[in-house]
């Protein structure tokens, strides 16, 4: 579920990251190859870790691209906030999702013990 969940976060993460692009070109004038290269990479670097997360690492991946979204701040206001939403949206999956799975991993092994012939 944790898998999933994070998952999910940072494909949503990935279009906005993506539609950060054309904001720094056309309102903060930064340099297309620059703005291609923030924006872009950040969407690219989302999809490669959604498709990583059954990696423990992976998500140490997902937390500094929290980090890099919250940078994003520092050239484009509006992702300050948006940083802010999205380290709330990953924080709550990852730790949301691993007590899910928790829970899930406890009520599986009480049903097997019921189960056992006596």
């Amino acid at each position: 579920m944790q898998r999933r969940l994070c998952a999910t976060i940072l494909l949503l993460e990935m279009v906005v990251l993506g539609l950060t692009t054309p904001v720094l070109v056309s309102v903060n004038h930064v340099a297309t190859s620059t703005a291609l290269g923030i924006g872009l990479g950040l969407a690219g670097a989302c999809l490669v870790v959604s498709a990583l997360l059954r990696f423990r690492w992976a998500y140490v991946l997902g937390w500094a691209i929290q980090v890099a979204a919250l940078a994003l701040g520092l050239e484009v206001g509006a992702m300050v906030v948006l940083g802010i939403v999205f380290l709330a949206l990953w924080a709550t999956a990852c730790l949301l999702g691993a007590k899910i799975e928790r829970e899930r991993a406890a009520w599986e092994a009480a049903a097997a013990r019921q189960e056992e012939p006596r």
